[in-house]
C-alpha cells in the first residue's frame, strides 16, 4: 500500500511539474506574440501614413 501512495504522489509531482513549466512557456510566447502584434501595427501605422502621403 506504501508504494502505491509513493507512486500516486510522483505522478501528481511530476504532472505538476510538467504543468508549471508548460504554463510559464505559454504565457511567455503569449506575451512575445503581443508584442510582435503591437510592433506590426504601429509598423503599418507609420507606413501607411508615408503611403496616403505619396498619393
Amino acid at each position: 500500500m506504501l508504494g502505491l501512495l509513493w507512486a500516486v504522489a510522483v505522478v501528481l509531482f511530476v504532472l505538476w511539474l510538467l504543468g508549471f513549466a508548460v504554463f510559464h512557456v505559454a504565457s511567455g510566447l503569449i506575451h512575445l506574440l503581443l508584442i510582435i502584434a503591437v510592433v506590426v501595427i504601429i509598423y503599418n501605422l507609420v507606413m501607411g501614413a508615408r503611403g496616403r502621403r505619396t498619393l
